[in-house]
């Protein structure tokens, strides 16, 4: 196999010319996007710092887990493109990929998948500190508490040096984090704990403790099952975002993996990241009916107005959401599953994905519905209120946030992030007491 990145050595320098001296800077290729300018002895060299704002131009680390082409709308998962694997595979099959770099064989799926099932319970204890929150607090916040409470009950995990326990820590967030977001859920709607079932599958056992009562039998739909499925490998990685570089620079300082992962669930809480797909449904809420639509969109298409259509368009792919392709069809799967045809904000939403997949304007602009989009109706049509919309995300998000965490304690090149700054406050001056101000 030919090398690529750092461990390939340049092929070819960069200069830069500053202060009337030029710097050779090496080169690095990575095994596809685009190559990188090693800056990291630019300071020792020059004097100077780089400057970027967001990290938009930075590269972090070097990975070999998610790759995505935001041009060609592409998302790979160790190679693999995403909707191959969200039709063929499940989601424990992802997780073993991402975590190991490779599908699994079925005596190493079997074993994995056995694994996680017996690792789903939570110490009892937890339950009393679930209690100690507000019933309105939101699942999010008692997310952030109860991960990064983890490390208090299970010590025999958090030895960032040992890879035993790293790999046991690893699997226990895996099959322990979908427990901890429906005991949330539960909590917050006054509804008694369900425990969970190892004769499950991974999105059925989450479905049945989110839904089912102690008092009645509660069948899981294979529809339904299978579309939580996709929505948690969809959702499961997607490269040095903002969430896996909280994670990546929490776990820099050799922080507990539970603790750095509760930082990568408060990262992603923000609206802008995690909280997106809300974001869109409470667009939809506002809309409100199908007769309201040109009137959004005609504020959606004025540049003078503030108002923005959620859950069109993305950051990073500049062309069609490839997670949108496969959500699409699960959602509407959903919808036909569940015989919801008289739901006045899916009526909007069928709507407006009508116009944005034929209006010139989103064409030109290439505003297509994204994954947060057909995710929020989704996960509403199956019952699940706008406040766990998050939590769910981070659920699957958390096999990816391990596995990029665990390349980055395995990587011989990882120092503590220290990013530095433009300075531009106030040059030394003298203490003046409060008498003389």
């Amino acid at each position: 196999m030919t090398k690529t990145g750092t461990d390939a050595g340049a092929k070819q320098t960069a200069k830069l010319e500053v202060g009337g001296k030029t710097y050779d800077l090496p080169v690095y290729e990575g095994s596809i996007g685009p190559s990188v300018i090693d800056v990291s002895a630019l300071y020792g060299q020059t004097g100077y710092f780089t400057y970027d704002p967001g990290f938009t131009s930075t590269a972090s680390c070097e990975s070999d887990i998610t790759y995505i082409d935001g041009d060609k709308g592409e998302l790979l998962y160790r190679g693999y493109p995403i909707e191959q694997i969200a039709e063929k595979g499940n989601f424990l099959e992802t997780c073993y990929l991402l975590l190991n770099g490779e599908l699994p064989t079925k005596q190493e799926y079997d074993e994995f998948s056995y694994a996680i099932s017996r690792h789903t319970m939570v110490h009892e204890q937890m339950q009393y500190f679930l209690r100690g929150f507000r019933r309105d607090a939101h699942p999010m916040a008692i997310m952030v508490g109860m991960v990064g409470a983890l490390s208090a009950f299970y010590h025999d995990s958090t030895d960032i040096n040992d890879p035993q326990q790293r790999m046991i820590a690893s699997r226990r967030m895996i099959a322990k984090i979908p427990t901890i977001a429906s005991m949330a859920y539960k909590y917050s709607i006054g509804q008694p704990v369900v425990y969970p079932r190892n004769d499950l599958s991974y999105a059925e056992n989450f479905l049945h403790m989110c839904f089912s009562v102690p008092a009645e039998k509660y069948n899981v739909s294979p529809v339904l099952a299978d579309a939580m499925d996709k929505i948690f490998i969809l959702h499961a990685d997607h490269e040095q975002n903002a969430s896996t570089s909280t994670v990546r620079l929490a776990g820099s300082s050799g922080a507990n993996p539970f603790a750095c992962i509760a930082a990568g669930i408060a990262c992603l809480w923000g609206p802008a990241h995690g909280g997106a797909n809300e974001a869109a449904l409470n667009m939809l809420q506002e809309i409100g009916s199908v007769d309201r639509i040109p009137e959004y969109v005609a504020k959606a298409k004025d540049k003078n107005d503030p108002f923005r259509l959620m859950g069109f368009g993305h950051r990073v792919y500049k062309n069609y959401d490839p997670r949108a392709k496969v959500m699409q069809q699960t959602c509407h799967a959903v919808l036909k599953e569940l015989g919801i045809n008289d739901d006045p904000l899916l009526d909007v939403a069928m709507e407006l994905e009508r116009i944005a997949l034929s209006d010139e304007y989103f064409i030109e602009k290439k505003l297509y519905p994204n994954i947060d989009f057909y995710s929020g109706i989704t996960l509403k049509a199956m019952g699940f209120p706008t406040t766990m919309f998050t939590v769910l995300f981070a659920l699957a998000r958390t096999v990816g946030w391990i596995a990029q965490w665990n390349e980055m304690i395995e990587d011989p090149k990882q120092r503590i992030g220290r990013p530095r700054q433009l300075f531009t406050g106030a040059t030394q001056r003298e203490y003046v007491d409060t008498a003389k101000r």
